[in-house]
């Protein structure tokens, strides 16, 4: 059993963490990335529109394949300068058994945009 190391925090500081789901609406690699990765553009509807995120997924996804395919973000973390692109949002995943990402994505279609709560 893994030791839980996190701080607790409070209600406030989780609702401060603004996660979003969008659909990925372009996929291209990276091959100017130190690490593996794939370039991803999210649809995250009217309010946010179409944001930038570098994922480290080279190794479950390929590009071709993500088109299409809802996920979650943080969205409001300043944007990260990953060489030559800029990431505007942080896609999120949990590792596998090997500690390869595995992205987060809701079981049913759900509108680009919704907050996560």
């Amino acid at each position: 059993m893994a030791e839980n190391t996190s701080q607790t925090i409070t209600y406030d500081d989780f609702a401060r963490i603004d996660i979003r789901v969008g659909t990925i609406v372009d996929a291209k690699p990276f091959p100017e990335a130190r690490k593996p990765a794939i370039r991803l553009w999210i649809d995250f509807g009217d309010a946010l529109g179409v944001k930038r995120s570098s994922a480290q997924i080279t190794v479950h996804y390929a590009p071709d394949r993500l088109i299409g395919r809802q996920v979650c973000a943080v969205v409001n973390f300043p944007p990260r300068q990953i060489g030559p692109f800029m990431s505007e949002v942080l896609t999120l995943g949990l590792p596998d058994e090997n500690g390869e990402v595995v992205l987060i994505r809701p079981d049913f279609t759900v509108p680009d945009g919704g907050r996560l709560f």
